[in-house]
């Protein structure tokens, strides 16, 4: 005798009995107890059905030996609706792959994933993530099962890793942060995380890049600066940097045109560092007459009575700001605007400060690809705001087309 498809019973006018009553009350329709609850779990399963006899159909064996139902399994799906127990139809062969809820999928991903995603991306643990959705969707998830939801990020991790980058870039920020991960071994280690901020020709910010490593230098920076060369970037006009010993040496050795600026801000850090505390203030308050001062000129006149007044009770102090002046004083060329983008790093600091908020409550994570996803999540939630390009940006790219020329297309 011929097998079936297995037949639903529902019966829609107490459905609609308890949801006008559930409306009436403020109750929610779907979830734990939800007049609708059980009219998904008949969709779903009647949707698998479908697909059972698409496959046999599309799919059927020689006469002799051909390929039919052999009854149904059960499976626990977690979805935004509650837990419900699925009944999954089998065939012989073995062969059969549902698409609406695949064969060892116990989530269903267009309604729980991207709210877990979502969480996620906020910096909440895989614990909270869990109580929460067992708090408002009566549905238990285990730490494993969420790891392995947030996984489903990694290969959109690596793809957007190795995207292409514009030709030309007008400003970049070069900065790190730091972070505790655990290693192999379950020693906790410091790691520190590589970001590449850029704004194009049209004034927009993105995040060109992030990378993973074991410290801070010069020498992975360059492996960074070949990295963006590799995926598109032919030129970058002005790089924004800290004062790390051979950075400006790594940019200029692959866009020899760049014109680098230190950061001010850390550079007058620094320069604390080897300043008594009593003279701390008075310090501060000259040396910003040095890099306050409205051109060049001016700026070296003041850092030489700085020197004439600090020099010899603080040699180290001038002969850093000496050594380093040709990269701190770079914005002096520019207007006003300019100056102001590019004189600090301000910019890809306020980009981390978003950051650390989601990452602030972390402990170590417990590798480098936790640490990746997490913040990749982040940044892609930040970046959704970077529609708009920088404040008069059609007077500042003027003034950069006229300082760099050739180097930048003709506008129009």
């Amino acid at each position: 005798m011929k097998k079936t498809s297995k037949s639903f019973e529902f019966d829609y006018e107490e459905v609609k009995n308890k949801a006008l009553e559930q409306l009436k009350s403020g109750r929610p329709l779907l979830g734990k107890g939800g007049a609708l609850g059980p009219l998904f779990k008949s969709f779903l399963e009647a949707a698998l059905e479908a697909e059972m006899e698409n496959h046999l159909q599309e799919n059927p064996y020689e006469e002799e030996d051909r390929n039919r139902r052999n009854g149904h399994g059960t499976k626990q799906l977690r979805t935004s609706e509650g837990t419900m127990e699925l009944s999954t139809p089998r065939d012989r062969g073995g062969s059969f792959e549902p698409e609406i809820v695949k064969k060892r999928q116990t989530i269903l991903a267009d309604s729980l994933e991207p709210k877990i995603m979502g969480m996620y991306s906020l910096g909440m643990s895989l614990r909270d993530i869990s109580s929460h959705i067992k708090e408002i969707y009566d549905t238990d998830i285990s730490h494993t099962i969420l790891s392995e939801v947030t996984d489903r990020v990694i290969p959109a991790i690596r793809l957007w890793q190795g995207h292409g980058l514009d030709p030309i870039y007008t400003i970049t920020w070069l900065d790190a942060m730091y972070y505790k991960v655990k290693d192999e071994s379950g020693h906790v280690i410091t790691r520190c995380l590589y970001n590449v901020l850029g704004i194009d020709l049209e004034g927009r910010k993105h995040l060109m890049g992030m990378y993973i490593a074991e410290c801070e230098g010069s020498k992975f920076w360059l492996s960074v600066l070949t990295d963006l060369q590799q995926r598109g970037v032919k030129d970058i006009l002005i790089a924004c940097i800290d004062n790390l010993n051979g950075f400006e040496e790594a940019i200029n050795s692959i866009f020899p045109k760049t014109e680098v600026q230190s950061c001010i801000v850390h550079q007058v850090r620094n320069t604390i560092k080897y300043v008594a505390s009593k003279d701390a203030k008075t310090v501060v308050k000259d040396i910003q007459m040095v890099y306050k001062a409205v051109n060049i000129e001016l700026a070296e006149q003041h850092l030489d009575e700085f020197e004439e007044k600090w020099g010899k009770k603080y040699p180290i102090v001038i002969k850093s700001w000496r050594t380093n002046w040709h990269k701190l004083s770079t914005f002096f060329k520019y207007s006003g605007d300019i100056r102001k983008l590019i004189y600090t790093t301000n910019t890809i600091e306020g980009y981390h400060r978003q950051i650390r908020k989601v990452t602030k409550t972390k402990g170590a994570f417990t590798n480098d690809m936790a640490l990746l996803k997490l913040v990749y999540l982040a940044s892609q939630r930040i970046m959704e705001k970077w529609t708009q390009p920088l404040q008069n940006w059609g007077l500042t790219i003027q003034q950069l087309s006229i300082m760099f020329g050739d180097r930048i297309p003709k506008l129009f």
